[in-house]
């Protein structure tokens, strides 16, 4: 990845409806180069798709929880079977495999308190090897990005 290729991944992230004339212009290349270019960064997995940022609160989803899962007994199956429930469960936006305390750290949005321990008692007890859950839910939003920090990475 070069330079140009990060200057076409800083557009995308800003703004990812740019027409390919208008990203080609915004990099200072001619329109097949940079379409070329935008292909190569998609076929090594680099461009991962486009999306629209959807606000939660405002489609009815105003509760964050971040949940901490502990796993027992921690083995392969227990994990497998832990990670492939969590990836049918619609509420629940990102989960991570942690250091720590925890095994797996998840992000979760829901409409209500109650629909939460809905969440809880439905969902997360149904799955085999939860041994702990601890809960933290947000009251604020000071930062959420989407953006990665491209440009900054080449001077580390």
């Amino acid at each position: 990845m070069d330079d140009k290729d990060r200057q076409i991944i800083a557009e995308l992230q800003a703004n990812a409806r740019l027409t390919n004339s208008e990203l080609a212009e915004r990099v200072n290349l001619s329109p097949s180069p940079c379409l070329r270019r935008v292909r190569l960064l998609e076929e090594a997995g680099i461009l991962k798709g486009y999306t629209a940022i959807v606000d939660a609160e405002a489609c009815g989803y105003p509760v964050t929880a971040f949940v901490r899962i502990r796993l027992q007994p921690h083995n392969g199956e227990t994990v497998q079977a832990f990670e492939a429930a969590i990836a049918k469960i619609d509420v629940v936006m990102d989960s991570y495999v942690m250091a720590g305390n925890a095994d797996y750290m998840l992000r979760v949005v829901v409409k209500s308190l109650k629909h939460y321990e809905t969440f809880i008692r439905s969902d997360l007890h149904s799955v085999p090897g939860v041994a702990s859950i601890d809960t933290s839910f947000t009251y604020g939003h000071v930062k959420h990005s989407l953006v990665l920090p491209i440009d900054r990475d080449r001077h580390s």
